[in-house]
């Protein structure tokens, strides 16, 4: 039987690469330069399936201009906010992502924000990379303890209870807001805010694990911002689309915001030239899920989740849409 034909658009890890190779007729992106929309269409013709991550942005026209033989999407991603659904549902393509399999990777990394900010890491190790250090001091780059500190977090699916479940061991007071309360086994212990703005109000650090939607874009702004105590500390590890970048600068600016420790910017790879510039910002290239482990168990899931719709069977993982 003549096996399917995936149009891969990154590099992947090697041992996803080489299933892949196996598993299909796979054309790979040695080069892993970003196919622009005219090139991704062109290459994909005569493709059975499309294997995109975070930077292929598919509109709807691009999604129009597929070939006929396109039967799917599957994007190296747990978030699809990059794909237009109501256009892939139209063509009848199946939607491919990656839940589950990078909930703890992008914990950990929460983690690494969360601390890298109240501790002013990015200051301190800029000071000694710079040879300016001259020693100990008792008041330089005095930080936040989180030692017992209020955590709010918004968004408590899966990667939200992972770094509730990290920060209790920091002795952090859980808070949240979610769509819907957890059941009492799945809080243990943190305290549900139905509104809100009741969160903010208590958040000492506030963490952003929502996805990226219409209602949700832009949710950090300027007037939820005030609801903060003073000198409060922000993390995303989400996605950018949801802190209106201007109105958070203002902030740590003013004072109002003690730090932020950000993976995921307004309009990535472009970071905000003031995110970069100002000292109280803890920043990483978007690595919430970059682990060898985590990045390879990503690829072999949208690997197995072809392989069902190829063989016939219902994928796990397809993304509701329509």
């Amino acid at each position: 039987m003549t096996k399917p034909t995936i149009l891969v658009t990154r590099r992947l890890p090697v041992a996803v690469e080489q299933r892949l190779q196996q598993d299909y007729t796979a054309w790979l992106n040695p080069s892993d330069q970003p196919y622009s929309s005219a090139e991704l269409i062109a290459k994909s013709q005569g493709a059975d399936a499309l294997l995109i991550s975070l930077t292929d942005r598919l509109t709807a026209d691009l999604i129009q201009q597929l070939p006929t033989s396109v039967k799917a999407i599957a994007t190296f991603s747990v978030g699809y906010d990059h794909i237009d659904l109501a256009a892939a549902h139209q063509r009848q393509l199946a939607v491919i992502y990656t839940p589950g399999v990078l909930t703890e990777a992008t914990a950990d990394a929460t983690l690494l924000l969360l601390l890298g900010a109240a501790r002013r890491a990015s200051e301190g190790e800029q000071l000694l990379r710079s040879g300016n250090w001259q020693g100990i001091r008792p008041t330089e780059l005095l930080g936040t303890e989180v030692h017992g500190k209020r955590l709010g977090i918004y968004g408590m699916g899966r990667i939200g209870q992972a770094v509730a479940q990290r920060a209790r061991g920091f002795m952090m007071e859980i808070h949240y807001h979610n769509r819907h309360r957890l059941p009492p086994e799945r809080e243990q212990g943190a305290v549900f805010h139905e509104q809100v703005e009741d969160l903010l109000r208590v958040s000492d650090f506030l963490s952003l694990h929502c996805p990226s939607t219409p209602e949700t874009e832009g949710f950090l702004n300027a007037s939820r911002i005030a609801l903060l105590p003073d000198r409060a500390i922000v993390i995303n590890a989400a996605r950018g689309t949801l802190i209106v970048e201007d109105d958070l600068i203002a902030a740590l600016r003013s004072g109002k915001i003690a730090a932020v420790g950000l993976d995921v910017y307004q309009n990535e790879p472009h970071v905000n030239p003031a995110l970069r510039s100002l000292p109280n910002t803890f920043l990483l290239p978007h690595l919430g899920s970059a682990t060898v482990e985590t990045r390879t168990a990503m690829g072999m899931l949208l690997i197995d989740n072809l392989n069902a719709l190829f063989a016939g069977k219902q994928p796990l993982n397809l993304v509701k849409i329509g």
